[in-house]
């Protein structure tokens, strides 16, 4: 049965923030979003504003009241809101309103848990779940508690709630050794990786930019790619082929989103280091949505958190197509221009593309050539015995040939080679 959504919003007004009711509203939208996308049907969406939150139930007693009516009317089955609430806040509403109440963490925790399909998503979001559940637990207080071992000390026995919280603080322990070895894992696959030069390049951007529409452009792969937030949580890694024809690995990640919890960010580390330690970021960025800017700047500062802000990072801007419907000039500086607030913050490059139709894909690629810092590709002139096609073979298969001339005993080739396939011919090399 499809679920009945109320959401709540808070406003808190004061002269330093004039554009606080707009910014509510934005993140309020988002919030309608991210539930539709559990699978519930958002009936009504209200905002609050106070001038601060109010302890006991967020926004205040009157529009708890006013909830409460609402509720009736549309026969909502749960109400939703967009801050974190308190342990005490939560219950307090759930008491005032008789029927479920959830918070912004907690409807992007059950997200998260729908959409993850490897076993080490799955294990990341019980993580990150348990540890939004610990604080929560409640129970009837000290004295009914365990008071310890030996005379003197013995009490009335462990309580449910200790049991409970014992069990979650185990399997907590039990679910990070298991990240660990996932840890452990990735670091090995990445020192392979580093031991034949093939970059790392790692899409990344805000929910619903169309990163996984991009990722199967690029690879042919066949991920997930859906209006819906958060249509992929799990990480997919693809070999793409670059114009030089050195050979990169591409992963698409799970989208950022503003005020994303910070046990999601900690619970996802094994994966976000995916993103740490790419040779180069693709920022791709929605760039028809009114919200661009905004978006940016949230990504931006989530790779500050996670510790890839010195990454080299190029500006995706898809959805040129929808621009140019608008009648709107599709120009990747300008635009880069008007979304980038941060004057410190600046891309190695911006380009146009449209994922959808795979136009400036082609822009894009040669792009990502030029900018990679791992295994530079330069031009190089080489000369082959002409009874050696080994070599020869190896330099059209990773290498880009632009001119090849043929003489009795030897072969001439101008090609433009990366780093690791010149050091690999370095005794056919002739001219650099």
């Amino acid at each position: 049965m499809r679920e009945v959504a109320l959401l709540a919003g808070l406003d808190v007004t004061s002269a330093r923030r004039p554009h606080s009711l707009a910014h509510a509203q934005e993140s309020l939208e988002e919030l309608a979003a991210l539930a539709r996308s559990a699978g519930a049907e958002v009936a009504e969406s209200q905002i609050q504003s106070r001038s601060r939150a109010d302890a006991a139930t967020l926004i205040g007693s009157g529009k708890v009241e006013e909830l409460k009516s609402k509720i009736h009317f549309y026969d909502a089955t749960v109400v939703i809101f967009d801050r974190d609430l308190t342990p005490t806040q939560q219950r307090n509403l759930e008491r005032a309103l008789d029927i479920k109440v959830l918070d912004r963490t907690q409807l992007i925790l059950d997200i998260f848990a729908r959409r993850a399909r490897t076993r080490e998503g799955q294990l990341q979001v019980e993580l990150a779940q348990l540890n939004y559940l610990l604080p929560r637990l409640t129970g009837h207080g000290a004295a009914m508690s365990r008071l310890g071992g030996g005379i003197g000390t013995r009490g009335p026995g462990e309580t449910k709630l200790e049991t409970d919280r014992r069990r979650i603080h185990q399997r907590i322990q039990a679910i990070n050794k298991s990240l660990e070895r996932v840890r452990t894992g990735r670091a090995t696959q990445r020192q392979q990786r580093q031991a034949v030069p093939l970059a790392t390049i790692a899409l990344v951007g805000y929910t619903n930019a169309g990163k996984s529409t991009l990722f199967n452009r690029l690879t042919g792969a066949g991920v997930l790619a859906d209006s819906k937030m958060f249509a992929t949580l799990d990480p997919t890694v693809r070999h793409v082929t670059l114009p030089s024809r050195r050979r990169v690995l591409l992963s698409d990640t799970v989208g950022f989103i503003r005020n994303l919890p910070t046990t999601l960010v900690k619970a996802f580390r094994a994966t976000l280091e995916e993103v740490v330690e790419a040779e180069l970021l693709l920022h791709v960025v929605d760039a028809s949505s009114p919200h661009a800017a905004e978006h940016t700047a949230h990504v931006i500062e989530t790779l500050n958190e996670i510790g890839a802000a010195k990454t080299p990072e190029l500006l995706v801007l898809n959805k040129s197509d929808v621009i140019a419907a608008a009648g709107a000039e599709a120009d990747a500086a300008a635009l880069a221009r008007r979304l980038l607030s941060d004057p410190e913050h600046q891309p190695a490059g911006a380009v146009a593309v449209s994922a959808l139709t795979g136009k400036g894909l082609d822009k894009l690629l040669s792009k990502i050539d030029e900018t990679l810092p791992l295994d530079r590709v330069s031009a190089c002139v080489f000369r082959f015995p002409v009874s050696e096609g080994g070599p020869l073979h190896m330099l059209h298969e990773f290498g880009r040939v632009t001119s090849t001339r043929y003489h009795d005993d030897s072969c001439e080739v101008k090609a433009m080679v990366p780093e690791s396939l010149k050091r690999r011919l370095a005794k056919y090399i002739i001219s650099v």
